[in-house]
């Protein structure tokens, strides 16, 4: 791996329920990641969220003043930033003004995620440079969700989200004072229900231990482990909760931080459940998560020598559920990256450019699974509105465009599906939608009769070579009919020619 410069400093900022955070790093010239500076600060921008589903103005006013300094300090190490809030801004109905405030008064982009981009940050973040061939399973339980991922390497296989946290089920059962034996029955029994919806029970060749990564996760391990031990087994997990839940507040409050001691008995409650149903036998507290993640994510990101697919297993899986054409699918993605690596010089896109059009051309027909008239349409509804981890927002609004024009009205800077985005991002989504709506035309049978493709950028046009295994008539007619769009988009001709 080419390490990036030396001097680059990544920041990456978490916005949870109970707290806000920063890091900076650096990277060391192997990859690996030098701390910089770290903060805290609990503000619980989650307060209150859950039971009025908004975020109160002083609260935000908090989140607001916390962020501008965290923004001055990111521009006093030049750093590059990644800014994502979580559970508590997910359930909030006012989080559109909140991160437009955010981008007004710190300069920050600030992107909600999505459960399932939460668990894949969190993951990057705990098992970064794990041997590729050790299974792994882990638990971060936050102050709004519960993640669980079940990794290979530091791949994801399978992220699971819950809306079930600490606080959430805290305000819930109203078990930050005394928590009855009635009061802890429901709430076990509420976390069983949730988990048996959501995650198969006992799943098959799971490690017998599970890593866990979140503070509470920490505390409730550190107060059940043995002496001189940083796990604790399922025994000592359902003894602690039943202490914990016997306990007074007070009692609570001198042993764990008094914010955390308010919302431990439902920590708690969530892990030993989880650790029963998921069928392990204990769980380890490790000092990695979320804000790791991001850094490393934000490190992958610049480093364009590296090939990362967890993007397009993610896409294939969403095609998958909407029961897409997957071998059509494939052939278009082939065709569409072989145009935009062979033609680079020409679309002058940078390389960050090259996953946006992978996922929208494995996901281009996935708008069939609402309805075949429109479904381009359909598609950018679908992934706009779709949870595809590896994307940021903004990313999948991109990708979601290039995918509605992969047929039908052409990507013209006035078309009105284009509004909304800036001269950079509408140049690259009219440049990659007609790469795509090449690559589409070339299998409009849907029967993948062309083998090999090579694209030949000459002085005024543009030859594709390509080698059939049967007749394309129906392919190059419909090629033919994007060549005007082309010309206009990249300045060119472009010709066809085929072999065998």
């Amino acid at each position: 791996m080419a390490p990036p410069p030396l001097q680059t400093v990544l920041a990456a900022i978490d916005v949870g329920t109970n707290a806000v955070r920063l890091e900076l790093a650096r990277p060391d010239a192997d990859g690996s990641l030098e701390t910089l500076h770290q903060e805290r600060d609990p503000i619980r921008p989650g307060e209150g969220v859950f039971a009025s589903g908004m975020m109160p103005e002083e609260t935000a006013d908090r989140l607001l003043s916390t962020l501008r300094r965290y923004a001055a300090l990111c521009r006093r190490h030049k750093a590059r930033v990644r800014a994502v809030a979580t559970s508590a801004m997910r359930d909030a109905r006012n989080q559109q003004q909140i991160v437009q405030r955010v981008r007004d008064e710190a300069g920050l982009n600030l992107e909600v995620v999505s459960g399932k981009e939460e668990a894949r940050l969190i993951c990057l973040g705990v098992l970064h440079r794990k041997p590729p061939n050790v299974r792994s399973l882990l638990v971060d339980i936050g102050g709004g969700s519960t993640e669980v991922v079940l990794a290979t390497g530091e791949k994801p296989d399978e992220l699971w989200s819950l809306p079930m946290g600490s606080v959430r089920l805290t305000e819930m059962f109203d078990a930050a004072g005394k928590v009855t034996p009635k009061q802890l029955r429901l709430m076990r029994s509420y976390v069983e229900e949730q988990l048996r919806k959501a995650i198969p029970e006992r799943l098959p060749g799971l490690p017998r231990m599970a890593l866990g990564s979140s503070g509470t996760i920490s505390a409730v391990v550190g107060f059940a482990a043995s002496e001189g031990t940083a796990h604790a087994s399922l025994r000592q997990l359902q003894s602690t909760v039943e202490t914990l839940a016997e306990m007074t507040p007070e009692r609570r409050r001198k042993r764990f931080d008094p914010r955390r001691a308010d919302i431990i008995v439902a920590g708690a409650t969530i892990l030993e459940r989880a650790a029963r149903h998921l069928g392990v036998e204990s769980i380890a507290a490790v000092n990695r998560g979320l804000r790791d993640g991001l850094l490393v994510d934000l490190l992958y990101r610049q480093d364009e020598t590296r090939e990362d697919h967890s993007l397009a297993d993610a896409a294939v899986a969403m095609g998958r559920r909407l029961f897409f054409d997957e071998k059509h699918a494939r052939q278009v993605t082939r065709l569409a990256l072989t145009l935009f690596d062979e033609l680079a010089a020409l679309h002058n896109l940078p390389l960050s450019a090259r996953p946006y059009l992978e996922t929208a051309a494995l996901l281009h027909d996935v708008g069939n699974a609402v309805s075949y008239e429109r479904h381009h349409k359909h598609a950018y509804y679908l992934i706009h509105h779709g949870d595809i981890p590896g994307l940021a927002d903004r990313e999948r609004e991109l990708v979601a465009r290039v995918a509605r024009y992969h047929q039908r009205s052409p990507p013209e800077l006035n078309h009105s599906g284009m509004q909304g985005l800036s001269a950079a991002e509408a140049r690259l989504v009219r440049k990659l939608a007609t790469l795509l709506r090449i690559a589409n035309a070339l299998d409009g049978s849907h029967h993948q009769p062309i083998k090999e493709l090579r694209a030949t950028n000459g002085r005024d046009a543009v030859a594709l070579h390509l080698k059939a295994r049967q007749p394309v008539d129906l392919e190059l007619w419909s090629a033919e009919r994007e060549v005007a769009l082309f010309r206009r988009v990249f300045g060119k001709r472009l010709t066809f020619h085929i072999g065998r």
